[in-house]
């Protein structure tokens, strides 16, 4: 015999995808705020801006991760 096991609940996909969204701003944010940071501990002019694309490139990373994960 066959036994069913109770399957999990997930949650709507747009509330995952809203949560992704979040998640990606506060990403872009804090890596902005850590390079105006660094910019002003350092005296340099540049971290800034390569500290906040890299997060940039971390988010997009993320949010395409979980929307593979939402989308199985």
């Amino acid at each position: 015999m066959k036994q069913n096991k109770p399957q999990k609940k997930r949650p709507n996909k747009a509330i995952q995808l809203s949560g992704a969204g979040l998640q990606m701003g506060v990403t872009i944010y804090a890596g902005f705020l850590l390079g105006g940071w660094l910019d002003k501990k350092f005296e340099i002019n540049f971290l800034t801006e390569v500290i906040t694309l890299f997060a940039i490139f971390l988010a997009m990373y993320s949010l395409i991760k979980q929307a593979n994960k939402i989308n199985e």
